[in-house]
């Protein structure tokens, strides 16, 4: 009928009894599960997957001979790791729904709690010592590594005093405290182990929380300073850390090879044995003994020997992709906390593998610091995939970007 106007009305969301309609709720709920991802989750997320199932193979790799040679089974060592990982990429992705709030809550707990873990490895019955270092706990025939769970936390921690701070950041009183105090008495927990490799990279996880503080230079300056001094007193005082750097730096390291020189030297020709193709999965020599700790500090030279150089690229490029989805989230964010825990978080992971590649590759003297995602150890697989859903929960505050709409 002319001049009648017709209007749309919503539908209500409640039945006539006031009870709110389940399937409008439900819908609402699983609309924002699945929600899109900015290309930084997607990036991160699967470099980590990528590279736990390379190293799960390569474990399986490098100590089939051995744990058979030991009267267990060849799958031993690859079901214990499989475990860990089990257990850490789902939890990956469970932490990587929690809101940023929850990091910052749960920072000081965290510490507190990783760094009473850590002192477990002094008490008697509990802690283990292993080649001179007492870094290890066991507890119900499970062994563990307090220190790894150091790192996560340690990085949270420095993001939220520094975040708490930042407006205070021109004054060295404020920069340095607590932040040199706490983060001191934490590295000091595993200095007293005598595990030198894990504190350098406790050491370069509060560094580059300053950076991404955006402090400034000189006051930057001092700690770097400081770090460099003291891990060259503790390598003086050692004997036995003095001989490794000796050996690196000694050009005719053959003169010495059944001592310090034996097992980097093995490193390096098992990767060159390798060449460009490599001998083959599981055709390695060095993993039948010769080669030390090859499913653990030296996993990348399995990895060159039985994958050759394009394996090395492989794994190479799979650190290179976390890296950029990593620092994009660095660079993307406008939460200081965030851009400061997630730069510490990025530094600790890529920097340690290339300094275990640089150790393999003679480049560094031997530090006894495992290959993240790679490299043997449950612990250490568990603590980088904690730390990837951190980065994956940080990841999630990021803008979209948008589809673009072609026409058709």
């Amino acid at each position: 009928m002319a001049g009648t106007t017709h209007s749309r009305t919503t539908p209500p969301t409640t039945e006539p009894d006031g009870e709110p309609r389940r399937g409008l709720a439900a819908r609402v709920s699983l609309g924002k599960v699945f929600a899109p991802v900015p290309s930084e989750f997607v990036l991160i997320s699967s470099a980590a997957l990528l590279l736990t199932a390379f190293g799960l193979v390569m474990v399986l790799a490098a100590t089939s001979a051995t744990s058979t040679a030991a009267g267990l089974g060849p799958f031993d060592t690859l079901i214990k790791q499989s475990v860990f990982a089990a257990v850490g990429i789902p939890l990956m992705f469970v932490l990587s729904r929690f809101p940023v709030t929850f990091w910052k809550r749960i920072a000081w707990p965290a510490l507190i709690g990783a760094t009473a873990l850590q002192l477990l490895v002094f008490v008697p019955g509990i802690g283990i010592e292993n080649d001179g270092n007492r870094n290890w706990i066991g507890i119900a025939g499970v062994q563990a590594q307090p220190s790894e769970f150091l790192k996560v936390t340690l990085a949270l921690w420095l993001g939220l005093v520094l975040y708490r701070k930042r407006s205070l950041l021109t004054k060295w009183q404020h920069v340095f405290i607590p932040v040199v105090p706490v983060g001191g008495l934490v590295i000091a927990t595993v200095l007293a182990g005598e595990d030198l490799g894990t504190s350098m990279i406790l050491v370069l996880i509060l560094l580059a929380a300053l950076f991404f503080s955006g402090v400034k230079l000189r006051l930057f300056i001092i700690p770097l300073i400081g770090a460099v001094a003291a891990v060259a007193a503790l390598a003086v005082a050692s004997p036995n850390r003095m001989r490794r750097i000796m050996s690196f730096l000694d050009a005719d390291c053959l003169a010495d090879y059944l001592e310090t020189c034996y097992q980097p030297m093995h490193g390096v020709w098992g990767l060159a044995a390798g060449g460009v193709f490599g001998l083959g999965l599981g055709n390695s020599r060095e993993k039948y003994a010769w080669l030390p700790a090859a499913a653990h500090d030296y996993i990348f030279a399995i990895v060159g020997e039985e994958l050759g150089l394009i394996g090395c690229a492989v794994a190479l490029g799979l650190f290179a992709l976390f890296a950029v989805g990593a620092f994009h989230v660095v660079r993307k964010t406008d939460d200081a906390f965030v851009r400061i825990a997630a730069g510490a978080i990025t530094v600790w992971i890529v920097g340690q593998a290339l300094i275990n590649i640089g150790v393999v590759l003679r480049v560094f003297p031997v530090l006894g610091v495992p290959l993240p995602f790679m490299s043997q150890g449950g612990t250490a697989l568990l603590s980088v995939l904690i730390a990837c859903g951190v980065l994956l929960s940080f990841a999630r505050t990021l803008p979209v970007k948008p589809a673009a709409y072609v026409l058709p």
